[in-house]
């Protein structure tokens, strides 16, 4: 999984031009949900396809996507239908998305959102172990979980084991030290989206505006290389070149380990 993802969240019409403006710019990873309330998917595909008749190879791409629940869904704009079953509903999203993506193999698929009751929850990811073993799916994990007893029975249950947790990064969770100690342990990748949006007083601190100063780096790519240290695969959802190119290049520095620690203490 590359050190940075492109997501596609509220990019509506806009999402094609986006994602191949993304890849034409180095991003190797994009991140989408088979959401119509807050994800065009298919203008998601239409990228990729563009981008694959340009000469990017599909190994060369990471491509993450959701099975979202009713409760995240628009209800007169979903993937399935209410009346359906939990296993039904997961089945239709899935291979929408493939259709969406007009891809055949997914490497990343995650759970939206925990939803109850759990008995429902564990058939959706028992289901989705099976989208491993079967070889359309590279990996499965879950999205908004801030529960470290769910993540943990989750993980304790599971015969392929999570290897993605992607939770929105702010001072509300406390950062999800708890959780991020875990996936650490356990070789879970833990995502983080609203990094830039729900943090503006980490990027306004003297710590950070100090170390753009001493390395010549705007303070979203000081944030974005400290997210990567601290083992945070930041998701990036700008919508400016000058921005992507930019917050590509925290490959060339690294920050101290004093540096980092300097700004955990703040979380």
């Amino acid at each position: 999984m590359p050190n940075m993802i492109y997501g596609t969240a509220w990019k509506k019409e806009e999402t094609a031009r986006l994602v191949e403006l993304a890849i034409s710019s180095g991003f190797k990873a994009i991140d989408t949900a088979c959401q119509p309330k807050h994800y065009r998917e298919d203008l998601v595909g239409v990228a990729l396809t563009n981008a694959f008749k340009k000469g990017i190879k599909r190994d060369d791409l990471f491509i993450q996507t959701k099975f979202t629940p009713i409760s995240g869904q628009d209800v007169n704009n979903m993937p399935y239908l209410s009346s359906d079953d939990i296993l039904t509903q997961l089945e239709k999203s899935f291979y929408t998305s493939k259709k969406n993506l007009n891809i055949d193999f997914i490497d990343s698929y995650l759970i939206h959102s925990p939803f109850g009751p759990m008995e429902d929850l564990v058939k959706v990811y028992r289901t989705m172990e099976e989208f491993v073993q079967s070889g359309e799916v590279g990996q499965i994990g879950i999205s908004n979980c801030y529960d470290f007893k769910l993540l943990s029975y989750l993980y304790d249950i599971a015969k392929v084991k999570p290897k993605v947790v992607q939770n929105r990064f702010y001072s509300e969770s406390s950062y999800d030290k708890e959780i991020r100690s875990f996936c650490k342990q356990k070789n879970i990748t833990y995502q983080s989206f609203w990094s830039l949006t729900a943090n503006p007083n980490l990027l306004n601190s003297n710590e950070i505006q100090e170390l753009s100063k001493k390395y010549k780096k705007t303070v979203e790519q000081i944030f974005y290389k400290f997210l990567n240290q601290i083992d945070v695969t930041p998701l990036n959802g700008t919508k400016s070149q000058t921005h992507m190119l930019e917050d590509l290049d925290i490959r060339s520095f690294s920050l101290e380990s004093f540096e980092v620690d300097s700004i955990s203490n703040l979380l």
